[in-house]
């Protein structure tokens, strides 16, 4: 029986009008499966991706909805075009540094302060300081050649010269500085041949001005190109559209905790007076990372509670396509999987939709687990199905899958084309095909299941919440296991997989061996060569990872090229292979082979190798330039190797000097392989942006909220959330109106859309 996306539909009855797939413009269309599918009928969102099969009888209602970000938001949520004095050319550096919205330019908090509060006479002006001073205009010279235009002034303790290399022309000039005039300047102090001077003032007013002189002034990230002076006039702009809005916060957390309202926040929160109003701790900071936080756990709770609505199903199998696979392996399973297993199919048979979190280590076997898992659906009568982030992992997967499932198994990438894809889809559709593994291709529209009942996402953190959605849509009542070998510090975990049960891998297989961690200096790269090449002739493989492909003009790291040229100058060009996420898929995958299997006896890689590659021969890894990594991206490239009986090795070789930072990173590394507590300390060390080592999709990225440093809030954030639906289900209380707001202003829209009023 052939399946089909349904593109657009038609009212039935009346007027038949067509309606375009996925528009919700002035009502809200439902669509229901219909009972001959076997289940009540079922509500699926309009823009979810509807499957069908032929000749079923689609019902579908509408009904009014409201519009659905409020018109107040409407100003925050206008192109920073819409700001006076940004047109396209800026407005690109803007949203580079802050983002394409007005509503960007807010969350782009202050990192520092300028203080211009100090105002020495001249002969008291310290070098180096930043001073606002009152000087008298004495006399130009102007500039011959290269020589720069000099500006002499004084008070009555001294002579200022204000230096000026770059003039837009001398009237310009005059006018500002007219000889005879009072100016109030403020900059930066030098000096040079025993005269002050400042080069390039800051500001420089008219001592009949002196209040338009900004004494304490924000200083914001920027990128190439963007003046300081040019975003705080931006944000200015940005705070002057601020619309006073409706509070959603509890009168008495807001009496409790002193806090303003979010519009004196956020004003607040770009005029520090001082380096203590930019801390984490600061009052205008806490609320906002407050009503982050609380969007956040909100959105979370909205998609748990949307998930426990909707219809699942009975899955549970008679054992026995899982008691042969076990039999085949080669080791026992841990206490830990056989936990994890248990809780799965407890899920699988409770009836409800299953939304489970698989975390564990490097090595600790989840693949296995998931297998169980899809063997259990495949009993049952149905299918499953696991997706990968890299056709890397989702071929290693396959290879695992096959060899224990005993059931046909079928690998769904890009690369399938032409005839063998075609039978791959027809037999997938047919139910011929009971476990299918892929990447990013399971989303194709012609890719359609007889009964999906199962489907496993490995690296989570690399989809987003919508693909994982849109995979389940491609079954009825499917289960949802997502997998992670990324240990999560638990903040983080409650802010991205809230919505999600946990089951956690905490052993590594029996006689895995602990992985000998060394850091090394760059200055001492002949050595650890020597060393490679020792390891070699005892017939180790050997894993060399630099951060980027290619040299870059902002970055002095060694390039994997050229890394990968100079030991193939020194072992010979055919025992050193190079991987990288630029080569195609076919001559990645033959080079992967030759080191697996083949001649290869060093692998020169980017982070590529991170996740998923599995070569138990391969027992040393040189991570190059480590000090420039994040410690659990660190740990996962440890993971490479150790992954047999073997003594393995990691030397993670570093520019010198080290950051405080960095040497703490590389001193945990060497103390522990408890991926649990690095992913802690990485936390702390680098914040919640980047404790995956790179920004990855998935993960929501907070804006204003610091995981670390509000750990605390998260906790409250959670508790509150629950609290609010409890109390008012539909978010239709005035309070809840006021919540409705608040995730729009996070842009957690499609939150909102599970609310069943709209």
């Amino acid at each position: 029986m052939l399946q089909q996306r349904l593109e657009r539909v038609e009212l039935p009855g009346r007027h038949r009008r067509q309606v375009p797939f996925g528009e919700r413009a002035d009502e809200k269309i439902r669509f229901f499966r219909p009972a001959v599918r076997g289940a009540e009928q079922e509500p699926l969102a309009a823009d979810a991706g509807v499957l069908c099969h032929e000749g079923d009888d689609i019902e579908v209602r509408s009904e009014p909805v409201s519009p659905l970000r409020p018109s107040l938001l409407d100003p925050l949520f206008a192109p920073v075009t819409a700001l006076p004095g940004i047109g396209p050319r800026f407005a690109k550096l803007v949203e580079k540094a802050a983002g394409p919205l007005v509503l960007d330019l807010l969350w782009h908090l202050p990192t520092g302060i300028v203080d211009r509060r100090f105002q020495p006479k001249v002969a008291e002006a310290p070098a180096g300081r930043i001073a606002t001073m009152r000087v008298r205009v004495e006399r130009h010279f102007p500039g011959r050649g290269r020589a720069p235009w000099r500006v002499r002034c004084a008070d009555e303790t001294g002579t200022l010269t204000l230096v000026y290399f770059h003039v837009k022309s001398a009237e310009w000039l005059e006018r500002l500085l007219p000889v005879g005039s009072l100016r109030i300047v403020s900059g930066r102090v030098e000096h040079f041949n025993g005269q002050v001077q400042m080069t390039h003032p800051d500001h420089v007013l008219d001592a009949a001005e002196p209040a338009a002189m900004p004494l304490v002034e924000p200083v914001y990230a920027l990128t190439a190109g963007l003046p300081l002076r040019s975003v705080q006039k931006a944000v200015a702009a940005a705070l002057e559209r601020a619309p006073e809005l409706p509070e959603w916060q509890d009168a008495a957390l807001l009496k409790r905790e002193r806090w303003p309202s979010w519009r004196a926040a956020i004003a607040a929160a770009h005029a520090p007076e001082s380096e203590a109003d930019l801390a984490p701790e600061a009052t205008a900071r806490r609320r906002l990372a407050y009503d982050e936080l609380l969007a956040s756990q909100l959105a979370v709770a909205l998609v748990r509670a949307r998930t426990r609505r909707l219809p699942g199903r009975v899955l549970e199998g008679d054992g026995r396509l899982v008691r042969r696979a076990l039999a085949a392996l080669p080791f026992q399973l841990t206490p830990s999987q056989r936990a994890a297993l248990a809780e799965i199919a407890g899920d699988m048979r409770s009836g409800r939709r299953m939304l489970r979190l698989l975390q564990g280590d490097v090595g600790s076997g989840k693949t296995v687990v998931a297998l169980m898992a899809m063997l259990t659906a495949v009993e049952a009568g149905a299918q499953a199905a696991l997706m990968a982030p890299t056709e890397i992992l989702a071929r290693q997967h396959y290879a695992t899958i096959e060899k224990y499932a005993g059931v046909e198994t079928v690998l769904l990438t890009g690369r399938e084309k032409g005839k063998a894809r075609e039978a791959a889809l027809a037999a997938i559709v047919e139910g011929r095909t009971k476990i299918v593994v892929g990447t990013h291709a399971l989303f194709s529209e012609d890719v359609a299941f007889r009964d999906l009942a199962l489907a496993v996402i490995d690296e989570q953190h690399r989809f987003g919440v919508e693909q994982r959605m849109a995979l389940s849509e491609k079954g009825r009542g499917v289960d949802v296991l997502v997998m992670t070998a990324t240990p999560i510090p638990r903040t983080l975990q409650l802010t991205a997989y809230g919505d999600l049960d946990v089951s956690r891998l905490v052993e590594k297989p029996a006689g895995r061996r602990p992985v000998a961690t060394r850091a090394v200096p760059l200055t001492r790269l002949a050595e650890v060569v020597d060393a490679v090449g020792r390891a070699l002739a005892a017939g180790a493989k050997v894993y060399w990872v630099c951060p980027l492909v290619e040299e870059s003009e902002n970055a002095d790291l060694a390039a994997a090229t050229e890394r990968h040229q100079a030991l193939a100058n020194h072992f010979g060009v055919l025992r050193v292979g190079l991987v990288h996420g630029r080569m195609k898929a076919a001559e990645k995958d033959a080079t992967m082979e030759g080191f697996a299997r083949g001649g290869i006896g060093i692998l020169v890689a980017t982070t590529v190798i991170e996740v998923g590659v599995d070569v138990p021969e391969a027992t040393v890894i040189v991570i190059e330039h480590a000090e420039r990594f994040g410690l659990a991206q660190l740990h996962q490239l440890r993971g490479r190797v150790g992954r047999s009986d073997r003594p393995s090795s990691c030397l993670l070789l570093y520019a010198e000097p080290l950051t405080e930072t960095a040497r703490a990173r590389l001193k945990i590394l060497r103390e522990t392989d408890d991926g649990f507590r690095i992913a802690e300390e990485d936390l702390k060390l680098r914040g919640a942006g980047e404790v995956l080592g790179t920004r990855q999709s998935g993960l929501p990225q907070t804006r204003v909220a610091d995981l670390a440093a509000h750990a605390d809030l998260l906790a409250m954030a959670q508790d509150d959330a629950r609290l609010a639906l409890e109390r008012d289900p539909e978010l239709a209380s005035p309070r809840g109106r006021a919540l409705r707001v608040l995730l729009y202003l996070f842009q957690r829209d499609a939150a909102v859309r599970f609310l069943r009023s709209g």
